[in-house]
C-alpha cells in the first residue's frame, strides 16, 4: 500500500470542512426553531375591553380588563397598562367603537381636549330598526314641521353618528317611539339642537355598512 493511501484512511472524518459545516447548521437551525417557539410563547399584558366601547365615549379604567397576549412585533400598536393606566384616569375617549372582548389599540383612544364629537340625546319620531344598537353607525333624518300635522320632506341632518344607548318604547302611547343617545362631530350639533327645538320629526335609520 502506498503512502498516499495510507494517508487517506487515516484522517479524521472531524477534520473534513464539510462535517464541520453540516454541524453548524444543524446547530443554527436548532436555535433558530428555539427563538421561534420562545418568542411565540412570551406574553405581555394588554387592556381588553370589558364592554363594547362607542366613539366619543369616556375610556375608564373600569371599561377595560388586563390580559395577558402574545403580540410578538404588534406590541406597540396596543395598549401597555404599565404605561397607560395613569392615562385612562385623566380623561381619555374612543375615537371608535372598541367591542367587547377586543384588544385596545392605541389608535382607538386618544385625550378627550383632543376629540371632535359629542353626545347628543334625542327622540325618534318611530321605531328605529332592531338592527340599531350600541356601536351601529346610523343616519339622522329631519322632516321638518310645516304647521301641525305636517312635515316637509325629510332630510339628512347627520350622516354618521354612533348609538350609544337605544331606548325602544313598545307601548300603544309611546306609538313605537325610540330615545337613543348618539355621538356626533361637533359641528354637526347646532343643526340637531336646531331640528329638536323647531319640532322637526327626527328618524335614526343604519349608515350604509350597518356598524363599526
Amino acid at each position: 500500500m502506498t503512502a498516499v493511501d495510507t494517508g487517506r484512511r487515516h484522517r479524521a472524518f472531524w477534520a473534513d470542512a464539510r462535517f464541520l459545516l453540516g454541524i453548524l447548521l444543524i446547530v443554527a437551525s436548532v436555535a433558530g426553531v428555539w427563538f421561534v417557539v420562545s418568542s411565540a410563547r412570551q406574553t405581555v399584558p394588554v387592556f381588553v375591553a370589558a364592554r363594547t366601547i362607542v366613539s366619543g365615549e369616556v375610556v375608564s379604567a373600569e371599561d377595560v380588563r388586563v390580559e395577558e397576549v402574545a403580540l410578538g412585533a404588534l406590541e406597540d400598536a396596543y395598549l401597555d397598562p404599565a404605561s397607560w393606566r395613569t392615562s385612562l384616569t385623566e380623561g381619555m375617549v374612543a375615537t371608535r367603537t372598541i367591542a367587547s372582548d377586543e384588544l385596545v389599540p392605541r389608535s382607538a383612544i386618544e385625550s378627550s381636549e383632543a376629540v371632535r364629537t359629542t353626545t347628543v340625546v334625542l327622540r325618534s319620531s318611530v321605531d328605529v330598526p332592531a338592527a340599531v344598537e350600541p356601536g351601529s353607525v346610523v343616519e339622522v333624518w329631519a322632516a321638518p314641521l310645516v304647521e301641525p300635522g305636517t312635515y316637509d320632506v325629510p332630510r339628512i341632518l347627520v350622516a354618521d353618528a354612533t348609538v350609544a344607548s337605544v331606548t325602544r318604547d313598545d307601548s300603544m302611547i309611546g306609538g313605537g317611539a325610540a330615545a337613543l343617545e348618539i355621538v356626533i362631530p361637533r359641528a354637526d350639533v347646532a343643526v340637531v339642537l336646531e331640528a329638536m327645538s323647531d319640532e322637526s320629526a327626527l328618524s335614526v335609520v343604519p349608515a350604509v355598512g350597518g356598524s363599526q
